[in-house]
């Protein structure tokens, strides 16, 4: 715009003294006329003879170079070079929303790239997936974006990925009844696998209160492996648990992924089983900035037994079976936490020896009797 103001004031022959002003204002008045009418018309006599009066003035040099062109005409000028410019530019701007539309905000067209979509949160998992899954591209994590490179970095953080079904009743229980053992058993893996202090290598008390302590083959077990771990009493059995003398956790984010299902149990009870797998990345305390995973599959099939028929403690969960696979963490070293390995300083304890598997693969259930010591993962 003032470029535009510049141009007009250089250009208003309306000030120069050589032209008469009766000339001017006939010459403005036959020029507004001319402008509005669309359809040719004879000029008049006057305007003839003023038209030829500034032909005879022009070519004496009596007028300014540029008289021509004056300030209408260089207004509409630049307007029209104005819509022009931005002509060219929505033009440009609509060629490239339709080659790809994803550009503008929030995505009207509900269309998404394939990268896009890939990294889209999954649903949860309702039932047994069919195969391991796919390879992500590789990347380093890092303190920033410690799930790269990771099937994980599309699973759910922490207690989300923890889903309790709709309760029903079954087996002679109500609705209700099954509703409190599923949220028991959530809060069970809760405390267990995703509290703070619990990960930090603290008593899990919130989480042992939840246990039956008549069940001593159980709550003694475990109470037990927390004071004096042990290959017989070991609470990794149970509990998620890192040495804060040696690892901390990178952010505050455990991505988790699993299912949970219930039915009539043998004790006239609800039987509730868990499945679910937990994701931690973790770095030295050392000062390094090295971002590695610790990968733990859980199976925890729990139940409250009927206090009118069993010998237990009404409201605690009875522990009926217990089962994990705990990936990159040292072998066969029984202090009570995990030891995550680290590429740039090798690993704790002996080298594995067990088949090589995928410790995100959850299509199939684990293996009862499978080998004991610790194999090789494909990934972390």
């Amino acid at each position: 715009m003032n470029g535009l103001s510049q141009a007009l004031e250089l250009t208003d022959v309306s000030e120069d003294p050589k032209i008469p002003d009766d000339v001017w204002e006939q010459f403005t008045r036959d020029t507004e006329r001319d402008i509005r009418d669309s359809a040719p018309k004879e000029p008049s006599a006057r305007a003839r003879e003023v038209t030829e009066r500034l032909r005879r003035q022009e070519a004496r040099g009596e007028l300014p170079e540029g008289w021509r062109t004056g300030p209408a005409w260089q207004e509409r000028k630049s307007r029209r070079g104005l819509w022009g410019v931005l002509g060219i530019a929505v033009a440009v701007a609509v060629a490239v929303v339709a080659v790809k539309p994803s550009l503008v905000p929030g995505d009207p067209f509900g269309r998404k790239t394939s990268s896009e979509a890939a990294a889209a949160p999954l649903p949860q998992e309702t039932a047994a997936p069919t195969a391991a899954p796919s390879a992500e591209a590789a990347a380093i994590p890092t303190l920033d974006d410690p799930f790269a490179g990771s099937p994980a970095k599309r699973w759910a953080d922490g207690a989300a990925g923890i889903a309790v079904p709709e309760a029903k009743a079954v087996g002679g229980r109500s609705a209700a009844d099954v509703e409190r053992v599923l949220e028991l058993t959530r809060k069970l893996l809760v405390e267990s696998n995703l509290d703070p202090a619990t990960l930090r290598g603290e008593r899990p008390k919130a989480a042992l209160d939840l246990l039956d302590p008549l069940q001593k083959d159980v709550r003694g077990l475990l109470e037990t492996g927390l004071r004096k771990p042990d290959d017989k009493h070991d609470p990794l059995w149970m509990f998620s648990r890192f040495d804060p003398g040696e690892v901390r956790l990178v952010g505050d984010v455990v991505k988790t992924r699993g299912r949970m299902t219930f039915k009539a149990g043998d004790h006239a009870s609800v039987a509730v089983h868990a499945d679910y797998t937990f994701v931690y990345p973790v770095v030295q305390t050392n000062g390094s900035t090295e971002v590695t995973r610790t990968i733990i599959r859980r199976i925890l099939d729990v139940e409250i037994p009927d206090p009118a028929k069993y010998q237990v403690t009404p409201g605690k969960l009875t522990v009926v079976n217990w089962d994990q696979d705990i990936n990159n963490s040292a072998c066969d070293v029984y202090d009570g936490y995990l030891h995550p390995s680290f590429s740039s300083s090798g690993t704790t304890g002996p080298d594995p020896t067990g088949p090589t598997t995928d410790p995100y693969d959850r299509s199939k259930p684990l293996d009862p009797g499978r080998a004991e010591g610790c194999g090789t993962v494909s990934r972390v």
